[in-house]
């Protein structure tokens, strides 16, 4: 008797498992909540609410980060999440932090100097290319690239970085404008940064299934209770902090190899 008469219809003659279409819809309805997210920082910008757009810009970024894992977690990654994902990315963390600190800062940079004006729309429009630059880079380096690193800053970093900048730096009393200034400089690095090649980690290796020790356990909860107390603050400091780990990194690596080749 053969097994299929036996024990019912072998695997190979049974139909696969289809996944409902409901599951298909859920990372892509995320991936829109980055896109919405995006959308709205830059209207809450052009309106004026500069305390509202940073705070959108953050919550695409929970968004964005939600899709991926989800759609791995269902088994529905497909060809289409993928590309509308880069899409969304672009509007959410390039057009949108571009446009919000441009109507921050750059429009009242040309009330002051038409030079630093020009700069500063220059600077932000070239923050959007490498915000496109380093998404295409990205989609096309895959499967080449070590999936422990990202190759550039990531574009949510970028964009948290510029955001948060925007968020904080009314706390601190600089004259004007000095301030705009400020907020290109940033905006340039971030950008830069975006298209180098510093290695910065992925965090892929970190398990969440995983034990851990206690110690690093508590950290989690402390990072939320700092983020609670002081958001832009925090949040700005965690956003430069690994947007200068992996420069800082080059660095202390070349003087350590020039020393010891001395």
């Amino acid at each position: 008797m053969s097994p299929s008469t036996a024990d019912g219809p072998s695997d190979a003659s049974r139909p696969a498992k289809r996944v409902r279409r409901g599951v298909f819809l859920l990372p892509n309805l995320l991936t829109t909540g980055t896109l919405f997210s995006g959308f709205y920082a830059i209207v809450a910008g052009m309106d004026g609410h500069f305390d509202r757009a940073p705070l959108a810009i953050f919550l695409a970024m929970l968004f964005d980060g939600l899709d991926g894992r989800v759609a791995r977690w269902t088994h529905t990654e497909s060809a289409f999440g993928k590309e509308y994902d880069s899409l969304s990315d672009l509007v959410a963390f390039g057009l949108a932090p571009a446009l919000v600190v441009y109507q921050w800062g750059v429009s009242r940079l040309l009330e002051y100097n038409l030079v630093w004006g020009r700069i500063g729309w220059l600077v932000t429009f070239l923050y959007a290319v490498a915000t496109a630059l380093r998404l295409a880079r990205f989609n096309v380096r895959t499967s080449v690239v070590d999936k422990r690193y990202f190759e550039g800053l990531p574009s949510p970093s970028a964009a948290a970085l510029v955001a948060g900048f925007i968020w904080c730096i009314p706390r601190v009393d600089l004259p004007q404008p000095f301030d705009l200034i400020l907020a290109i400089m940033v905006t340039a690095l971030a950008a830069l940064l975006m298209v180098s090649r510093f290695a910065y980690s992925s965090f892929k290796g970190v398990k969440l299934t995983g034990r851990v020790r206690f110690n690093l356990a508590i950290l989690i909860p402390l990072s939320f209770v700092l983020i609670a107390l002081d958001p832009p603050l925090v949040l700005f400091a965690l956003a430069a902090s690994f947007a200068l780990s992996a420069p800082l990194t080059w660095v202390f690596r070349l003087v350590v190899n020039r020393r010891r080749a001395h």
